[in-house]
């Protein structure tokens, strides 16, 4: 009985491009640029923070800014948190350890939001969350989409994404979050 075959037709000229793999497409490049982007705009943002690169006060003036918030001692937790953007972008930019670089800048995110921004709506325009749910966000998505073709992990279990690294960035950073707000 041939009743629950689905009949199949024979393949054609078309079908010879589709059996190939492609070398690259619009979203390998795609996904690239956002890492790329996304990811060194936030280790310099650490840079910032960590060396008082590109207008950065550095570690003395941030750690300054961070026993004001009171995170104490400031200088040590202004290590983290730059460090957390610094490691964290560079991790994505060049697709390295990805769920654990989503990770950490999730976590430094989930702190700017509870100790700074959150007391000040969404908007940024008024202070609020909405620049840091945008890079908890993107850096959660690139967890769960992957890195990508062009990326250091693609060859490696992590490497496609999916719900398993989604959930230990998300996860991570909000543990990472909650042990840095205890503390």
């Amino acid at each position: 009985m041939n009743e629950n075959r689905i009949p199949r037709r024979p393949p054609g000229p078309a079908d010879a491009h589709a059996t190939s793999a492609p070398t690259s497409s619009a979203a390998d490049w795609g996904l690239l640029l956002l890492r790329l982007t996304f990811g060194l705009l936030m280790a310099a943002h650490g840079a910032q923070k960590l060396f008082g690169l590109f207008g950065g006060g550095g570690l003395t003036a941030t750690g300054q800014a961070f026993a004001g918030l009171g995170y104490r001692p400031g200088k040590v937790f202004a290590a983290i948190g730059g460090g957390s953007e610094f490691l964290g972008g560079l991790g994505l930019a060049f697709g390295v350890l990805t769920p654990l670089a989503a990770a950490a800048l999730i976590g430094t995110m989930i702190n700017a939001m509870v100790t700074v921004t959150g007391a000040h709506g969404l908007w940024d325009s008024d202070g609020g969350v909405e620049y840091n749910v945008c890079i908890a966000v993107a850096a959660l998505a690139v967890a769960a989409i992957g890195p990508g073709r062009f990326s250091v992990d693609h060859y490696l279990p992590w490497g496609r994404g999916g719900w398993p690294e989604a959930a230990v960035a998300l996860g991570l950073g909000g543990a990472g979050a909650a042990v840095t707000l205890a503390l």
